[in-house]
């Protein structure tokens, strides 16, 4: 989930979700650099900088039990050198040597629902409207900026991306387009139509849980313009009054394995296979969906966010998804917006594109007058719903209200201050912020815990991401200190700048591609695809603990004050997502209330609390 801070201007500046500065400067006219492959992490740094990471997490004894397992592992011409030779051989061989594993194990391979355990949503700022004419205003706009992005992909007008000098892999960018995500009985697959003979040329529109195919090109090719687009949209309009459908995008919702099964029925008949594959195909999904009911504005932001995320509820808007598709923009009547992405094809970077083009496309007026030309009736899909996926459909409807119901979310704007303040002392903004995200849950749970933030590895072939894990020792030694009264204030700063730094370096050796996750991963996976026994190492209780992340962060910097959002990893974890701006930091924390332990809002409170505390640790005030 790594989104990017763009400031105008010939060179911009992105921020990453890792908070390191990162030139970017976009050039059409110099060919650029090839990407070179990722490589693999040589094996001592990896195991040396797993133990470190154990070392906050679990006490000596069981340290010295792990550091035999993994000495032993680790010998020269042992089983981790066995493993790392195939590594080695497979990333010769292959564009990528982790990335199909991870899309396949982190996502394909998941049996659990894609709304809130997988799939993220950003909500945007709000529009400027309340009624539903501006909504199909607003909506014929943002088609017309999808569309005008997705040319400028196809006729290699998008310019490539450089950090720090160096080229970044573009391949996932027209995969964006025209691809979904298919369930099957023990993985999915995706399957990408923009790459087929016949180019798909329609989006999809659902509106009261009634789908519709909107083709966007006139017969000659050429995009339809926002005012035609409009117009098609009121014809969808008054299409869709009745709101007694049955929510057949509920379905998506399931359990991947429930859902594979119910795929399958769905598709045996004719008429419903036809309307899936129009979904399915489509360039991309937009949900026309009613008001989110307004209670505060503080509850408000955190309501529109969980609108975006799962659609409310099957009383609300969840039957306008289609949750397996890989681009799903969201347009209430109300004047919320946002887009939620299947990420086993789209990850933080291109969306974060995406949507700034999005952003300025908005801004301009509609270019072109429509022709008069008259264009064909939206087609609107139907579906034979027998008893079985009536059956089905009830079934995931109760399934996804549960799920949403254990859901807690909670979005504020932090006010104090923002990133200019630990960047005045010198201090990576995102450092600071995942070192205070742990010292808030060391004071609600007395405990540290296993979290990981997300970076990117684009810099490299076909690079994904990898996580950068925490708390690092100089975190341990800074939260002990903090809450003990008999250490001075100048010893507690020192402490802070430490675990700050440390976080920075490991940001760093992360960024040029020696994070120690995705190669653990690989060792295993390498392990079992020579069906091997999974060494001891990934059997011992450490590694399951070390893995079991009950912090899931993301630093999702934008040029507006847009929040991004998804659920926890595991039952009795967070998520938190932040945005920086120049004075004040967006958040969202969400938990599962099945967890009597875990709280959104009292670790909302704390946070607010903490970075308080940490703003006066900079800048007493006294």
């Amino acid at each position: 989930m790594l989104l990017s801070r763009i400031q105008p201007g010939p060179c911009r500046t992105w921020l990453s979700l890792v908070s390191l500065r990162q030139e970017v400067c976009f050039s059409s006219s110099v060919p650029p650099q090839p990407v070179p492959p990722q490589p693999v992490p040589p094996l001592a740094h990896t195991l040396q900088g797993y133990l470190r990471a154990l070392e906050p997490l679990l006490p000596p004894e069981e340290i010295s039990h792990t550091r035999k397992m993994v000495q032993e592992f680790g010998r020269p011409g042992g089983l981790g050198a066995q493993l790392q030779d195939g590594l080695e051989k497979r990333a010769r061989h292959n564009k990528n040597w982790i990335s199909d594993w991870w899309v396949q194990g982190a996502y394909l391979e998941s049996r659990q629902p894609l709304p809130v355990h997988s799939s993220p949503a950003i909500s945007l700022p709000r529009r400027d409207y309340n009624d539903w004419r501006s909504q199909l205003v607003f909506a014929s706009k943002l088609i017309a900026a999808v569309l005008d992005f997705k040319a400028k992909i196809k006729t290699g007008q998008l310019p490539v991306e450089y950090m720090r000098g160096k080229p970044l892999c573009m391949e996932l960018y027209p995969l964006l387009f025209s691809s979904c995500r298919i369930p099957g009985p023990k993985h999915d697959h995706i399957a990408y139509h923009g790459r087929s003979r016949r180019l798909p040329t329609h989006i999809t529109v659902v509106r009261n849980y009634q789908f519709f195919q909107l083709e966007v090109y006139n017969s000659d090719g050429s995009r339809l313009t926002e005012s035609q687009i409009h117009g098609q949209l009121l014809r969808i309009r008054s299409q869709s009054w009745k709101t007694d459908k049955e929510p057949m995008g509920i379905l998506t919702s399931e359990h991947r394995h429930t859902w594979g099964q119910a795929y399958n029925r769905l598709l045996r008949d004719k008429l419903n296979k036809e309307s899936v594959q129009m979904i399915e195909t489509g360039i991309f999904s937009l949900c026309l969906d009613s008001p989110v009911m307004r209670i505060s504005d503080e509850k408000y932001a955190s309501r529109k966010a969980a609108q975006i995320l799962h659609g409310g509820g099957t009383f609300s808007n969840s039957g306008n998804r289609w949750f397996d598709k890989t681009l799903q923009f969201v347009v209430g009547e109300d004047g919320s917006w946002g887009l939620l992405y299947e990420q086993a094809t789209a990850e933080g970077p291109p969306i974060a594109t995406l949507l700034d083009h999005i952003q300025q496309y908005c801004e301009k007026p509609d270019p072109k007058r429509a022709p008069l030309v008259p264009l064909p009736m939206p087609k609107k899909l139907y579906f034979h719903i027998d008893r079985e996926i009536k059956r089905d459909i009830e079934h995931a409807k109760q399934n996804l209200d549960i799920l949403i119901n254990d859901l807690d979310v909670n979005v504020f704007n932090f006010k104090r201050f923002g990133k200019e303040l630990p960047k005045k002392h010198n201090m990576s903004p995102n450092s600071f912020i995942q070192v205070a995200l742990q010292l808030a849950y060391y004071r609600v749970h007395n405990e540290v815990c296993p979290a990981c933030d997300i970076a990117s590895q684009r810099m490299f072939r076909g690079g994904r991401t990898e996580f950068i894990r925490s708390p690092t020792n100089q975190t341990l030694r800074f939260l002990l200190a903090f809450t003990d009264p008999t250490v001075s204030r100048e010893a507690k700063l020192e402490l802070f700048r430490e675990a700050v730094d440390a976080y920075t370096a490991l940001t760093n050796l992360t960024l040029n591609g020696l994070g120690i996750d995705r190669h653990l991963l690989g060792l295993k996976l390498q392990s079992i695809e020579r069906g091997m026994t999974i060494p001891k190492i990934f059997m011992d209780t450490a590694y399951g603990l070390a893995t079991h992340w009950k912090l899931r962060t993301g630093q999702v910097p934008a040029n507006t004050d847009s929040v991004m959002c998804f659920g926890p990893l595991v039952p009795d974890g967070y998520a938190i997502c932040y945005n920086p701006q120049a004075d004040h930091v967006h958040f969202s924390i969400t938990a599962f209330n099945c967890c009597e332990e875990t709280h959104a809002e009292t670790l909302a409170l704390t946070l607010k609390d903490t970075l308080g505390q940490l703003q006066e640790l900079l800048q007493p005030t006294v």
